[in-house]
């Protein structure tokens, strides 16, 4: 990979599994300095070793994005341990099931508070900071779900298609202070989600994948690498689907 973030430093939300830790390990490829945060220390910690030892600099920040005292610790960590913050990968959430007449209220807080406030408190805090140092570049991570409708997601849905919007107002808020808000769309990506759908639907939705199969964490990594390079500087408010051709349908 070529190192176009070189010198940057890169926080990513949810690094512990499945794509932020892809993403996580492919920003120190590129060169960045990571930030990995998450709920789940050992595994947020070991991503940090892995980086370590292949010679880059991370550390990691244990962080529950739905709350607003410790999303502002996350950015003040950043900032007092590396000077600056250059790019944000928003990947934290939480997978939700269930007949929309049977969701627990909540369970629908829940989802909501983790997916889409977390989302929000994320841009919050970090854009306040790029805002100071004059420019930046943040993904949010949305889904196919957000898109088009699911039977028994209701409430992911619903979080996942707030994250579009949120996503393109603040991209427009803020894109004439040099700090680029895009997303990243991903349909089935083989994570730990992804093992939480039964597998009759799993094989399902599979099948819709134009490029007959599921993606990989590493493919959606590639993406928000560009997004967050010089190589990705006109794009601003796009919402890109990484799901093998799935909405085209």
């Amino acid at each position: 990979m070529l190192r176009q973030l070189y010198g940057k430093v890169a926080l990513v939300t949810g690094a512990s599994s499945g794509i932020g830790r892809a993403t996580a390990l492919a920003l120190a490829q590129s060169g960045a300095k990571v930030v990995a945060a998450s709920r789940r220390i050992t595994e947020g910690e070991e991503i940090v070793r892995q980086i370590q030892e292949a010679g880059g600099e991370a550390i990691f920040v244990k962080t529950d994005v739905s709350k607003a005292a410790e999303v502002e610790a996350l950015v003040n960590k950043t900032v007092d341990t590396y000077g600056r913050l250059d790019c944000a990968f928003n990947n934290a959430g939480i997978p939700s099931t269930g007949l929309l007449t049977d969701i627990l209220e909540e369970d629908w807080d829940h989802v909501i508070n983790v997916n889409l406030k977390g989302t929000w408190l994320c841009l919050k805090y970090e854009i306040r900071e790029m805002l100071i140092q004059g420019g930046g570049a943040i993904v949010n991570v949305a889904s196919i779900g957000g898109v088009v409708g699911f039977a028994g997601y209701a409430s992911y849905c619903a979080s996942k298609a707030g994250v579009i919007a949120l996503t393109r107002s603040a991209a427009m808020e803020y894109a004439k202070f040099g700090i680029r808000i895009n997303a990243v769309s991903p349909g089935a990506i083989e994570t730990e989600m992804l093992a939480t759908i039964p597998a009759h639907q799993l094989a399902q939705m599979i099948a819709m994948h134009p490029i007959g199969r599921s993606g990989k964490p590493e493919e959606i990594a590639e993406a928000v690498v560009w997004l967050c390079s010089d190589s990705a500087s006109f794009v601003v408010g796009h919402n890109m689907m990484i799901d093998g051709g799935y909405t085209v349908h």
